[in-house]
C-alpha cells in the first residue's frame, strides 16, 4: 500500500500537461512531471503502479516514492522543481576591490612586461595589500564587466 497519495486538482494537472507538451523545461522537471500525472489518484488521475513508472520512465520506483512524497509533505512546486539551494556565494570583490583593480589595470605595467596579464594583477592587488587574496578567474570577471 501507498503511504503517500497524490492527488492533483485540475489546475495542477493542465500545467503539468503544459510542461511536459512545451518541453522548454529541465529534463528533471519534465521527469517529474511525467511521474506526478502517472501516479495521480485524484478526478481522472491514470493512477498507475509505481513500478510500471519506472519501467516506462527509466527510473527507479525510489525515485518515484521521493517525489510522491515531496508532493504530500512539502509542496507542489517543490515536489516539480527541486528544493531551491540555501547556498550564498560570498563576493570577495566588492566596489571598493573593483575600482583599485580598474585603476590598477589602466596604469603602466611593471618594468619588464609589455601589459597587464590576470595573475599579474592579482599578485599586484595581494602586494599592495588591497586584497588578502585574489585570483585570476575574479579579476577576469571584473575586467569583463568594464569592458
Amino acid at each position: 500500500m501507498k503511504k503517500y497519495l497524490v492527488k492533483l486538482t485540475q489546475e495542477e494537472v493542465a500545467l503539468l500537461e503544459e510542461i511536459i507538451r512545451k518541453g522548454k523545461r529541465k529534463a528533471q522537471v519534465i521527469r517529474n512531471a511525467l511521474i506526478l500525472l502517472n501516479v495521480n489518484q485524484g478526478k481522472g488521475g491514470k493512477n498507475k503502479k509505481d513500478e510500471d513508472v519506472s519501467e516506462f520512465l527509466n527510473v527507479t520506483v525510489r525515485t518515484i516514492e521521493e517525489i510522491r512524497k515531496r508532493f504530500v509533505l512539502e509542496d507542489f512546486e517543490i515536489a516539480l522543481y527541486g528544493k531551491p539551494s540555501p547556498r550564498v556565494y560570498e563576493k570577495k570583490a566588492d566596489g571598493e576591490i573593483e575600482a583599485h583593480l580598474i585603476a590598477l589595470s589602466c596604469s603602466d605595467p611593471p618594468q619588464g612586461y609589455a601589459k597587464w596579464s590576470l595573475r599579474l594583477l592579482a599578485d599586484k592587488m595581494v602586494e599592495l595589500n588591497y586584497i588578502d587574496s585574489l585570483s585570476h578567474e575574479t579579476v577576469r570577471r571584473v575586467l569583463k564587466k568594464t569592458n
